[in-house]
C-alpha cells in the first residue's frame, strides 16, 4: 500500500463532522471537486466507499467507523501540537529560553528585555548562561543555548547567523578623589596610574587590550581580573584606574560616585550584537524573541536611551 498524503485525513475528518462534500469543503477552504477528488484518492487507498449517500448526507461505511476515533485523533494531534507550534503566541507561550550572556551582557540587556516579557510574554523564562566563547558556539550549534547576545571576538560562523545591534565606547573608571586625576585624564597620568585590567578572551575586553598592545603602551598593572562586577568596588576603594565598557561605568558612577573619563587614546567601540544557530532560525519562539530584541537594540544603547525603563535613571540630567 502506498503511503498515505496525511491532508488527506483532514478531509475525511471533515467528512465525518459534516455528513456533506460541500460542507467539509467550506470548512478546509477547498472546493466540491477539491474535496471529491480527496474521497477518490482515499477509497482508492483504503478500498472501501468509505461514505455513501443515504437520506440526503454522507453516511460513513462499517469500515469508515472503524477509521473515525484513529483519524480524528490525528487530525487534533497535528492541529494542537504541530501547527500550534509554528503559530507562536507569546502571551500563552509557556518556554524556557537559553540565552548566551557576559555578566555585563546581563546588566546591559536583561533589564529592558525582562521588562518588555513580563507585559507580552509572562510565561516565558529567560536562563541566561555564562559560557566561554568556544562553549556559547556549540552550545548554539547543539541547541543548548537558543540565542547570544554581546560580543564575540572572530566567532565560527559556519551555520550561524548574527545581527548588529549597537556599537558602545570604553571609558576610565577613577574615584572622585584620585590623589593625580581629576576631571581630565591625560596619557601620562594613565600611564602612571595602577590599573585593574579585565581578562576576558573572545569578549570586548580583549578588544581592548589588543589596542594597547598594538598601541606598545606600558601600564603598571594590578590586578589581572576575569570578572567586571567586582573591578570598580576595588577602584572606589583605591587609587587604581581601570578601562571598562560604558555600560559599566555609567551604573557605578551613579551606584558608587565614581568619575568616568575618556581613554586618553584612540579605542574603536566594541560592535554588540545577536547570535544564533541556522537550527534555531525558523522556531517561532526564538524568531519572536529575536525580532524583540531588534526592536528593544538595534542602533539603540539602552544604557543611553532615556526611553529604557531601567538605564534611563542613569544618565545625567539634560
Amino acid at each position: 500500500m502506498a503511503p498515505l498524503d496525511l491532508n488527506l485525513l483532514r478531509v475525511l475528518d471533515a467528512l465525518y463532522a459534516h455528513a456533506n462534500v460541500s460542507a467539509a469543503g467550506r470548512a478546509l477552504g477547498l472546493t466540491q471537486p477539491g474535496v471529491s477528488l480527496a474521497l477518490r484518492r482515499l477509497r482508492q487507498h483504503f478500498g472501501d466507499e468509505l461514505f455513501v449517500r443515504q437520506g440526503g448526507v454522507m453516511a460513513p461505511t462499517a469500515f469508515a467507523e472503524q477509521l473515525r476515533e484513529p483519524v480524528t485523533r490525528t487530525v487534533a494531534t497535528i492541529r494542537s501540537d504541530i501547527v500550534s507550534v509554528a503559530v507562536f503566541d507569546p502571551a500563552r507561550a509557556k518556554r524556557r529560553i537559553a540565552i548566551g550572556l557576559s555578566d555585563l551582557g546581563d546588566l546591559v540587556f536583561l533589564p529592558d528585555l525582562i521588562a518588555v516579557l513580563r507585559v507580552k510574554a509572562p510565561g516565558i523564562t529567560i536562563r541566561s548562561v555564562a559560557a566561554e566563547p568556544v562553549d556559547l558556539l556549540r552550545g548554539l550549534a547543539d541547541g543548548t543555548i537558543d540565542l547570544a547576545i554581546g560580543h564575540l571576538i572572530d566567532p565560527n560562523t559556519a551555520g550561524h547567523y548574527e545581527q548588529t545591534l549597537f556599537e558602545q565606547p570604553f571609558v576610565c573608571l577613577v574615584r572622585p578623589d584620585h590623589p593625580t586625576i581629576g576631571d581630565e585624564l591625560s596619557l601620562d597620568q594613565y600611564l602612571a596610574a595602577e590599573h585593574v585590567v579585565v581578562t576576558q578572551e573572545g569578549r570586548s575586553q580583549e578588544r581592548y587590550e589588543h589596542r594597547v598592545r598594538e598601541l606598545g603602551l606600558e601600564r603598571r598593572i594590578t590586578l589581572l581580573s576575569p570578572h567586571f562586577m567586582s573591578v570598580p568596588l576595588l577602584v572606589a576603594r583605591s587609587d587604581m584606574l581601570t578601562v571598562v565598557p560604558l555600560a559599566v561605568g555609567q551604573i557605578y558612577a551613579r551606584l558608587l560616585g565614581l568619575r568616568t573619563l575618556p581613554v586618553p587614546f584612540d579605542v574603536p567601540a566594541v560592535e554588540l550584537k545577536q547570535f544564533w544557530h541556522r537550527r534555531a532560525h525558523t522556531d517561532p519562539a526564538v524568531a519572536w524573541l529575536r525580532k524583540e530584541v531588534a526592536d528593544l537594540f538595534l542602533g539603540k544603547d539602552p544604557t543611553q536611551s532615556r526611553q529604557s525603563p531601567f538605564w534611563a535613571e542613569f544618565i545625567d540630567p539634560l
